[in-house]
């Protein structure tokens, strides 16, 4: 079974790192409306254009969803 986006994203939670990703995970996991569930890159983006306003760039967001599917592969 495939886990979520959030499910990978929290393996990469770190509260002592400075890494973009790192601070990505750790507001999402502060952000209750984050779509724990979702899988889909469009649905993902979508939400985080509108709604994340602790994401300074999308670019770590596409950087962090790449490493998912490549690790969902194998």
């Amino acid at each position: 079974m495939r886990r979520s986006f959030y499910e990978f994203l929290m393996t990469l939670r770190n509260s002592e790192s400075v890494e973009p990703e790192a601070e990505f995970a750790n507001n999402a996991f502060r952000d209750s409306s984050f779509p724990k569930h979702e899988e889909s890159y469009q649905k993902l983006s979508e939400y985080l254009e509108l709604n994340a306003g602790y994401l300074p760039s999308m670019t770590i967001f596409d950087e962090a969803y790449q490493k998912y599917q490549e690790i969902d592969k194998k």
